[in-house]
């Protein structure tokens, strides 16, 4: 039996001694707190019972008031900048979503290069603590309030921002989570997006490749080395390709490179010279940075693109502009997040990434998992490239 509603002008209090003797019970709490507050002749006529009811009510309702118990997670911390062993595994609070969020239970983790210029301090993170990772996959286990589209069970990937992808579970924005293909497992789901969409951005946004164009791909056995050579076959370009071992070289020919160099056995660029009849490439995309900026430069063509995305051995030197002007180069250093600002634009990535692994055009490489708790041997085996293809971590 509910309780009828009082206005905050009732003031009859023959009427409010009928209402207390009708209900000898605790009604629902919050309600009843709110009508005990608002009318005083209620509360006054209260007998004995009742007001010891009263008593109970209010701490039943201070008490459904109060926030539920944080649920402790594992996760990696970094409290200060440096090598992998910065890598702590701790206990974390992860509270409920907000609205226009989900909270994801994990079940891969992307490793990225980004990570380390994070560990390292080349990046810079918001605060100290934190915790890394900008790439994941996993299940939807709570949706913020009043939010559609989205449902607990729900399985999505995310890249980018916000960092923190390196826990068991997390909090993440409903606007940046995309939905994954029921044929898209979450080992390679969570290997793909991040160096997926880089590499989308690369051959379609920063230079359009088209059929007849040459291209020269550095660290082509990398994460997202392997995706551009095998995109950019795809799309009909000539892809030469670098790399450090004879094994590497052997992928990287799988991968869709039509010339390998082994740059620790040859110059590469007197190797692409030959290649290419002197003339050069139409596009360097560069992701190792100092040791090769130079070269890569040296590389292309008349009104060449050069695109650095990544500096795994050292930022470059400063380069002036009479570096460029010689043959009118145009040179960029782009970043995903201005090429997914929308939620369209993230979706249009994201999809033609799981689209072109659907149809074949993309080969995912998970060569490497190791326990989310072992992040600091798998940082030190990347960084000294000891890994191929894509590295995921597994909760």
């Amino acid at each position: 039996m509910g309780l009828l509603p009082i206005r905050p002008g009732f003031q009859n209090h023959r009427s409010t001694q009928l209402l207390c003797a009708s209900y000898p019970f605790i009604p629902n709490s919050i309600y009843f707190s709110q009508i005990l507050s608002s009318n005083k002749n209620l509360s006054k006529c209260l007998p004995f019972t009742l007001r010891t009811r009263k008593s109970v009510v209010r701490a039943l309702a201070t008490e459904s008031a109060s926030p539920a118990a944080a649920k402790m997670v594992k996760a990696i911390r970094v409290h200060e900048l440096g090598g992998p062993e910065v890598l702590k595994w701790e206990d974390v609070e992860v509270g409920e979503p907000k609205e226009g969020e989900v909270r994801v239970k994990n079940k891969a983790i992307g490793l990225n290069f980004v990570d380390v210029y994070f560990r390292k301090g080349v990046y810079k993170a918001a605060t100290v603590p934190y915790t890394p990772g900008v790439e994941a996959c996993g299940v939807v286990t709570a949706v913020g309030p009043g939010l559609t589209g989205r449902q607990v069970g729900d399985l999505v990937a995310y890249a980018g921002q916000p960092m923190g992808s390196y826990a068991e579970e997390q909090i993440l924005p409903a606007n940046r989570i995309v939905p994954v293909p029921p044929s898209i497992d979450p080992t390679v789901a969570a290997s793909l997006l991040l160096k997926g969409m880089t590499a989308q951005f690369l051959l379609r946004s920063c230079f359009k490749v088209e059929p007849g164009h040459t291209v020269l791909v550095h660290a082509a056995a990398g994460g997202v080395g392997s995706l551009l050579c095998q995109w950019a076959n795809a799309l009909g370009a000539t892809v030469i390709g670098t790399v450090s071992t004879k094994e590497k070289a052997a992928q990287a020919k799988e991968d869709g490179c039509h010339h390998v160099i082994i740059y620790k056995e040859e110059d590469f660029v007197a190797r692409v010279k030959e290649i290419t009849s002197d003339n050069g490439v139409e596009v360097v995309y560069d992701s190792v940075g100092k040791d090769t900026f130079e070269g890569s430069l040296a590389c292309l063509k008349t009104r060449g693109y050069m695109v650095s995305f990544g500096q795994s051995s050292g930022a470059p030197d400063p380069v002036p502009l009479s570096a460029i002007a010689v043959k009118s180069l145009f040179l960029t250093r782009p970043r995903l997040f201005n090429y997914a600002v929308t939620r369209d634009e993230l979706l249009g990535m994201a999809g033609e990434v799981f689209g072109n692994v659907q149809s074949g055009v993309l080969r995912v490489r998970v060569n490497h998992t190791y326990p989310l708790s072992q992040a600091a041997q798998a940082h030190e085996d990347l960084e000294n490239r000891k890994t191929s293809g894509s590295v995921v971590l597994i909760p």
